[in-house]
Order: C-alpha cells, then sequence, then structure tokens
C-alpha cells in the first residue's frame, strides 16, 4: 500500500527497469500521472499501459498529440506537457538527470521543485542526481537499481564488420543517412530512428528493426532516453556534437547513456567506435562499464512565478536570478527569444497591454520551433498567430486551412518530407489548444491525419533509401538456415522469398544489376542455394525435350527455346563438331554434364539427317581406291568442290569410280562438283557452321537466304565463303552453282569462239537483267562486247490467256529452278520488218514527218580470249582476213535482216580429223562432241 506524500529517488544505469518498475507502481493507483523526456518514449509507454488497462482509461498528452478519453485514470505525457494542478495519487518524473540539460533543463527542474502525487511521487534518473535531489528534495528517499546485464567495451570495428543487432550513433542527419546507406549496400540496410522523426514514423522503423527486417540500426542520441530496443551492440560514430551553439565533446554521462542502450534485461552488451570515431581512452571506458561518474553540481532554472502585468515584467521575471547554489538561470530559451523579438513589432506591442494579452503572448512564444529556421521567421510566424487570436479570439479556418492544405503532399524525397513533417508539427500543437480555434477537434484530426500520411511516406522513403528488402530478407533466411523457395516464371524471371533477384538465361543465373558489389555476392550465394533444385529440374526437362525444341545459331550458339545453353567447338573434324555446356558451376557437375550429353546427341542427330548422303558415301565399303580418296575430299568439302580445285583427281577416275559415286548423288558439274541434296537451305546453313568452325573464324558469316539464284558477292567474307553457302562467284553477283551447272548446258550449244548473244532462257534461270549477265559472264571467262543497233518493234499482238513467263519450276525445298519472269531488258525475239504500206492518196508521205529511230544495246560474247580489234576498212596490217568481210556478215540477234547468213561462224581446219575415241559423258562438252560425230 502507498504511503501517503512519499517521494522516492529511483537511480541507476540504463537496462535497469526503472521505467517497467514506475508503470507498476502507477498502476498500483487509482489515478496517475508519468513525465518522459521524449514524445516517441511517452508514446511507447502509453502503447504498453493500454495494452494492460485498455485505451478507455489512458490518455497521452504532448506538444503535438493529445488523446484524452472522458474517464482517463493515467496521465503518459511528455515533461513539457505535464498538466498542472490534477491532484494524482502518483507522479513520476523519467531522465531527472535531464535537469542538467543547457536547453529543456529548467523544465525538469521545476518538475523536480514542484510537482507531487497525492500519495507517491517518484524520480527516475542517473546516480549523479543523488546529491543535487538529496539537497533540493530533502525528504525524498533514495532506491538504487543495479544494471541486469554487463556492459563491456570492444573497441573500434569497420562499419563493415559490424556485428548483427548493433545501433551505429551520430549527431547529425548527413551522417546518419551516410552510415544508413553503406550499410545497405554492405549489410542489406538499416532502420534509422532520430528525435525528429514522428512517432508513427520512428515506430515503424523500430518495428522493421525489432521484426529482424534489418540487423541494424543508425540513430541519434535520442535512443539514449529509454527507447527499448533488442540492441546488442552500441557504436559511436563520432563522439562529439553540435549543441544548438557549438560543437562540443559529448559528457561522460551521455556516452553512458547512449552506451547503455547495449543489453536487453538479462543479455549482456558491449559498445564501441566506428567510422572516424577516435577510440575510447581507458579511464572513459572504466567509467562507463562501472558507472561511476562525478555527481551534477548545478542544475538549469528557470523563475516559475510569471508576471503578466505587462510584457517588461514578464521578460524580467523570467531573467530573474536564483540565490541556490544548485540551481544557475538558464541561457535565453527558444520562447524568451521569440517573445523579445516580437515586442519589438509596434502591432503586438500595442496589442499586448493588459495582463491577458501579455498571458495570452507568453502562450503563443511558446510554440516549439520545430522547423528549425531562424528566430526572427519562427518570430513572425507567431506574431501572425497572436494577431489573429487577439483580435478575433480565433485562428480563421481559411488561413489555417491553407497552412495545412499546402503540406498535405506526400510526394518527394526524405528531405522534403522531413521538412513538410517538421512544418505540420506547428499546425499540430497549434490545433491542441481548444480555445486556439474554431471546431479544434476537426483540426486537431486533420493535422494529425496529414502528419499520419506524411510519417508513412517518410517511412518509406527511409526504407527504399536505405533497406534492400530482398537482400535483408534472403540473408534473414540464411541465417536462420530455413531452405528458400525459389520460383521462375515463364519470362525466367527469378524470385526468391518473392523477391525478384535475376533471370535464369538457361543454365545461368544473371543477377539483378541493381545490386551494388558490395550485396552482390551475398545476394549470388542466397539466390544460387534456393535454385539448386531448378537447375536440376531444368537440366531433366532439357534432356528428355525433342529436338524441335533445341536449334543452332549460325554464330555456333545452341539454343533451348530462347535461352542460349552452348556452343559448338572444334572436334576431330568438320562434321564431328563437340559441345560446350553454359551451366554455372553452382548448378554443379551432374547438371553440367547432362546438359553437354543433351546437346551432344542433338548436333551429332543434326548432322546425320542433313548430311546424310556424305554419312552414307563415308561409310560405304565398297568404295576403294581413287573413288574412296575423292569420297574423302567430298567429305571434308561438306559435299561441294570447285573442280578447278580437283581436276587433276577428276581426270584420273575411270568410269566405274564416276558411276560408283554417281549412285552416292554426286553431280560432276564444268564449274562445281557438288551434292544437289546439299544445296537445300537446311544443310547449305549447317555447312556453312561447321565450315567456318573448322576453319577457325572469328566471327561466322551468315548464309544467304533460301530461296536466291544470284546474291551479290561480299569481298569482305571469308575465301570459300561463296562456294560453302552453293553459291559461284562471278563478277559482282554469285549463280547457285546448280544453276551454274543449266547455264554451261546452256552455253555449251552456242559459238563461244565466234560469238554469241544471250536468250531468253539464259536470262530466265538467273534472273538477271542483260547488264548483270554481262556481268557475269566476264565473271566466268566470257568476255562481253556490247553495241547498239536499231531496235524493231513487233506488230501488235492479240491479247492471250496470262501464265508463267518461262516453264521455271520451284524445286520441292523452296529453291526456284529459274526465275518466274524473264528481266525486262531481255532480248526480244526477231520479227521480220513489215513492208510499208503504199501511201492512200498523193502526196501523204510528203506530209508525213520521218518517225524517230529507236536504238537498242546488245551484247556479244565469247571464250575470253584476247580480243582482237579491226579497222572499219579492213584486216590489220600483216593480219589475213578471216571469213567474209565484216560488212558482208549478215548482222546476229535481233537485227538480222531476212536472208542474211546464218549467225554461226564457219570453221576451217587445216590438221587431218583425229582418230575416233570414246566420249567421256561428263566431260561439259560430250553434247556437242556426239552432235558433231552424228554430223
Amino acid at each position: 500500500m502507498a504511503l501517503n506524500n512519499r517521494i522516492v529517488a529511483v537511480l541507476g544505469p540504463t537496462n535497469t527497469g526503472k521505467t517497467h518498475y514506475a508503470i507498476e507502481r502507477m498502476l498500483g493507483h487509482r489515478t496517475g500521472i508519468m513525465g518522459l523526456p521524449l514524445r516517441l518514449l511517452a508514446r511507447e509507454v502509453y502503447d504498453k499501459i493500454v495494452a494492460l488497462r485498455g485505451p478507455s482509461v489512458v490518455a497521452l498528452v504532448t506538444g503535438e498529440e493529445r488523446i484524452v478519453p472522458p474517464r482517463a485514470k493515467y496521465w503518459v505525457c511528455t515533461v513539457e506537457a505535464m498538466p498542472e494542478g490534477m491532484g494524482c495519487d502518483f507522479l513520476a518524473v523519467d531522465e531527472i538527470q535531464l535537469c542538467a540539460d543547457p536547453e529543456r533543463g529548467h523544465v525538469f527542474t521545476d518538475r523536480l521543485l514542484r510537482a507531487r502525487g497525492l500519495h507517491e511521487t517518484l524520480f527516475l534518473g542517473a546516480e549523479t542526481m543523488r546529491k543535487a535531489i538529496a539537497a533540493l528534495v530533502p525528504t525524498a528517499d533514495f532506491m538504487h537499481r543495479e544494471r541486469f546485464s554487463e556492459l563491456s567495451y570492444s573497441g573500434q570495428k569497420k562499419i563493415s564488420r559490424m556485428p548483427e543487432r548493433s545501433a551505429i550513433v551520430s549527431f547529425s542527419v548527413d551522417n546518419v543517412y551516410g552510415i544508413a546507406e553503406l550499410l545497405r549496400r554492405q549489410k542489406g540496410g538499416a532502420a534509422v530512428v532520430m528525435g525528429a522523426l514522428s512517432p508513427r514514423t520512428r515506430n515503424a522503423q523500430v518495428e522493421m528493426y525489432q521484426n529482424g527486417d534489418v540487423d541494424y540500426l543508425v540513430a541519434t542520441d535520442a535512443i539514449g532516453m529509454g527507447l527499448n530496443l533488442d540492441v546488442n551492440h552500441v557504436a559511436f560514430s563520432a563522439t562529439s556534437k553540435f549543441d544548438g551553439n557549438r560543437m562540443r565533446p559529448l559528457l561522460p554521462t551521455e556516452l553512458a547513456q547512449i552506451a547503455g542502450r547495449a543489453g536487453r534485461h538479462m543479455n549482456n552488451g558491449s559498445f564501441g567506435v566506428t567510422g572516424e570515431a577516435a577510440p575510447l581512452h581507458d579511464e572513459l571506458v572504466e567509467a562507463i562499464t562501472e558507472n561511476r561518474f562525478a555527481p551534477l553540481t548545478k542544475l538549469y532554472w528557470r523563475n516559475a512565478k510569471l508576471q503578466f502585468g505587462s510584457t517588461k515584467a514578464l521578460i524580467s521575471a523570467l531573467e530573474q536570478h536564483t540565490s541556490n547554489e544548485w540551481l544557475t538561470r538558464v541561457r535565453e530559451s527558444c520562447d524568451l527569444a521569440a517573445l523579445k523579438t516580437l515586442v519589438q513589432d509596434a502591432e503586438v506591442a500595442a496589442r499586448a497591454s493588459d495582463g491577458a494579452s501579455v498571458a495570452l503572448l507568453w502562450d503563443v512564444c511558446r510554440i516549439p520551433d520545430f522547423r528549425s529556421i531562424s528566430n526572427r521567421q519562427h518570430a513572425e510566424l507567431l506574431g501572425v498567430i497572436y494577431n489573429y487570436l487577439h483580435e478575433k479570439g480565433q485562428i480563421p479556418q481559411d488561413w489555417l486551412a491553407q497552412s495545412i492544405n499546402s503540406l498535405d503532399n506526400t510526394k518527394g524525397d526524405i528531405d522534403a518530407l522531413s521538412k513538410r513533417l517538421a512544418y505540420i508539427r506547428t499546425w499540430t500543437y497549434v490545433a491542441q489548444r481548444k480555445d486556439w480555434a474554431q471546431d479544434h477537434e476537426l483540426w486537431r484530426e486533420a493535422t494529425r491525419a496529414v502528419e499520419d500520411r506524411l510519417s508513412d511516406a517518410l517511412h518509406i522513403a527511409l526504407t527504399q533509401r536505405f533497406v534492400d528488402r530482398r537482400t535483408s530478407i534472403l540473408m534473414r533466411r540464411l541465417k536462420q538456415k530455413e531452405s528458400l523457395v525459389a520460383d521462375v516464371n515463364k519470362d525466367g524471371e527469378v524470385t526468391v522469398e518473392e523477391q525478384f533477384v535475376g533471370r535464369l538465361e538457361g543454365f545461368q543465373f544473371r543477377q539483378d544489376a541493381s545490386a551494388s558489389p558490395d550485396e552482390a555476392k551475398t545476394l549470388r550465394s542466397a539466390s544460387l542455394q534456393a535454385l539448386a533444385p531448378e537447375f536440376h529440374l531444368r537440366a531433366d526437362r532439357m534432356y528428355n525435350a525433342p529436338d524441335t525444341e533445341i536449334d543452332f545459331t549460325e554464330q555456333g550458339g545452341l539454343m533451348w527455346g530462347s535461352s542460349a545453353v552452348g556452343k559448338l567447338i572444334p572436334g576431330s573434324n568438320a562434321l564431328k563438331p563437340h559441345v560446350q555446356a553454359f551451366v554455372d558451376v553452382e548448378a554443379g557437375p551432374e547438371v553440367a554434364e547432362k546438359v553437354t550429353r543433351r546437346l551432344q546427341h542433338f548436333i551429332d542427330r543434326k548432322i546425320a539427317t542433313l548430311f546424310e548422303p556424305l554419312i552414307n558415301m563415308q561409310r560405304d565399303e565398297s568404295l576403294t581406291g581413287m573413288a574412296r580418296g575423292f569420297a574423302f575430299q567430298m567429305i571434308e568439302g561438306l559435299g561441294v568442290l570447285d573442280r578447278a580445285d580437283v581436276g587433276e583427281d577428276v581426270k584420273s577416275l575411270d568410269q566405274e569410280a564416276r558411276s560408283a559415286l554417281r549412285k552416292h548423288g554426286i553431280r560432276f558439274g564444268q564449274f562445281t562438283i557438288f551434292m544437289p541434296l546439299l544445296l537445300k537451305p537446311a544443310p547449305t546453313r549447317l555447312r556453312l557452321l561447321l565450315w567456318s568452325l573448322a576453319s577457325g573464324l572469328q566471327e561466322f558469316p551468315e548464309a544467304p537466304p533460301p530461296g536466291l539464284v544470284t546474291v551479290p558477292t561480299d569481298e569482305t567474307k571469308p575465301a570459300g565463303y561463296h562456294l560453302k553457302s552453293g553459291y559461284r562467284a562471278a563478277g559482282e553477283r554469285a549463280l547457285r552453282v546448280d544453276m551454274a551447272e543449266r547455264l554451261a548446258d546452256m552455253l555449251r550449244t552456242q559459238d563461244t569462239r565466234g560469238g554469241f548473244e544471250a536468250t531468253a532462257d539464259m536470262l530466265s534461270i538467273t534472273g538477271m537483267t542483260l547488264e548483270q549477265f554481262a556481268n557475269l559472264m566476264q565473271g566466268l571467262g566470257y568476255r562481253a562486247e556490247k553495241a547498239e543497233r536499231v531496235k524493231v518493234k513487233a506488230p501488235a499482238a492479240e491479247p492471250v490467256a496470262s501464265g508463267p513467263a518461262s516453264d521455271a519450276e520451284v524445286s520441292g525445298d523452296g529453291m526456284p529452278e529459274a526465275v518466274e519472269t524473264a528481266p525486262d531488258d531481255a532480248p526480244t525475239a526477231e520479227i521480220p520488218a513489215a513492208e510499208p504500206e503504199a501511201p492512200t492518196s498523193e502526196g501523204e508521205d510528203a506530209t508525213k514527218e520521218a518517225a524517230p529511230v529507236e536504238m537498242e544495246v546488245f551484247y556479244t560474247f565469247a571464250w575470253g580470249a584476247k580480243r582482237v580489234e579491226r579497222a572499219a576498212d579492213g584486216p590489220r596490217k600483216g593480219q589475213k582476213p578471216r571469213g567474209k568481210p565484216k560488212q558482208e556478215r549478215a548482222p546476229k540477234g535481233k537485227g538480222a535482216k531476212p536472208g542474211g547468213t546464218s549467225g554461226k561462224a564457219e570453221r576451217f581446219q587445216a590438221r587431218p580429223p583425229k582418230r575416233d575415241k570414246p566420249i567421256d559423258p561428263d566431260n561439259p562438252f560430250a553434247a556437242a562432241l556426239m552432235g558433231f560425230n552424228k554430223k
């Protein structure tokens, strides 16, 4: 049972349960008030008591927050907001050693001297207050409480080596943010706790730390004021701070207050330094660990008996000195500075002419400078508020709404949100005064709603900037030795524990590039651990997949669907390439071996299918001697050889050997020896790849588009490219080898020595214009003479049914045997000129103008012997005339006159005829020779 008027000072270091003891004592009384140093701590204690007794009997009163139920019995307040004269049974003031604080000390000293409970009063704080309390409150009893756990010094550590469940303390916002950013990169993130944060933001950040989302906390000295956190280690990144006037070193008691946050209840804690902070000297470490500090000898004080007769009397009362040796007048505080500034304003001074007006002015001056702006700017706002209150009795709703709404914006970075949050606290404070605004409950809720929205936005911004939730979640799961759940969607995106970590391309994990180098190693380790089962599942799925799901690229890559899973590397010969699989080392040798084996099976079957004629010829044991040797050359050439390269070997083949080779589909052409089945698009694409691989090319050339008879020649391509692509280079274009052989067959029927013109069939199968055909013929070794002649027009013909321009067909493999239509400039048929009709009337022809003469270009082709130039009037000197004179010869081609001589040149031979011998059917001129024999 509580004793009447009992005053007890409960003193001791941190982690002694003093606050918990005070809560228990207060709940043992019918009513009580508890004053706490921070709004954050007040909210924490309020939540604890609400959990024990319910919200209907607990009130929370701070400068910016007021929750007062009608039947409130227990009041939790900041020290400045403690109501006076309530007559509660119990009263407690926490952190009473703040009586020595230069800024707020006078408030705590006033509570020490004047605040009492009817039955019990507790002052909670450090042991350094014992002598001061004993002198100022002689009737007080003392209770010393020992720390539950031990506190030790661990020296200096780098932030990268900071142990888990650590709090790193700094004393400036910039340093707090910088350390939090570093911890995000190296450890997955950190929670941020500062006194300037709203309780809602601070609680959200602490919750993130307490539930293990992050293992590190970066804070100001706000954590030294009773915040109960699961901190094992406290590290000081600095040992000095700016106190509002100057940079000063932290007092030993201040260091001890913060360091004492390490260790919770019975768990031991440690403290040390990090960053640029110098190691603590031994005497200071011993004082902190043993809680031995010099007692306080002076407490800050300000006169509480104020005079409101005039502003001058009020200022004089606030500046009054004391004769008590334990007390010293507080330095000029923000409220007194604002008062002195406002009384210099003529309008304010005129209004503050009576006691009520002066008291109102003092109430306005006590609005805290949450914005931390200059004293003059703060005073200007207070002057506007005072003038409204003095003139109208209330702040105009329009002006108040405009001021609040301008801050209701959750967009922006951390600095912008923090600034708005600080500004709204001013209006939250104003809204708590029920006599300052009409319908103050509405404004209280409005300002609270804006503050909550800004608080939530600030928490999100802090989390997004200083916490990599992905890394922190993965690290926590790894630490707890839980199996991680990985998922790969259809797009290859990999999530581990629902956090995006990268992409799985085949059997290679491509980590998210947004991960910093510091966190990449941890992220990859966690991801691959979770992906291990997925690698095995994929390997099994690929091994059982049909060949249609696998393909090769023209650069030698091997694809499974859209994923690159390997590449081809040179083997023992061109038809036996090896496979190099793309598999992460972490996937294991079993996965790599299975993927390699499956890819090798694919390429072996692909070669066996597309090069079946070559494989069959290679296995044919009936081929012997020269035939087998030539077959080996065809295999090395992948089914295509230039006849010029193997001409001697072809001559040495007898008819039996040639017949055996023809059975395997080999065609002996005039220009090329090839297998027509291997000219199809699929074998051509694979042949070009295997040839590039065997030739050791760095960049593999691509195969021409399928179905083209000619393609432009490209001098940048490696030697042999056109032949392996199934084309024969001739001039500016390359002609497909089978079309080149068809052209050769046509050329055998022409007078290649005397000269001939291109026929429509020649142009049709090549798909060229006359100019392009002339260039092609020159590339094949012919010479082309260009000339002009009068073009003879054919008479208009009756329309006929449309049909194909030629009888060329498209082969079943998509390669046209010839172009479907002849080019526009192909030679037209030779048609005799019509006789002119007799004039219908005399003199009619004389009146008609002569029709313009239309000329046409034509080419005469002959085998590539040296060109012989003749003069217009006859042969050169010393040269015998050959045949008829040029002017006597009949013109060739379309311009031939009726009754002229044949376009073929006559041949004369002085040698006796040779003896007949068997004609080689593979001879390019076999057909012509047989024709001569028949003649």
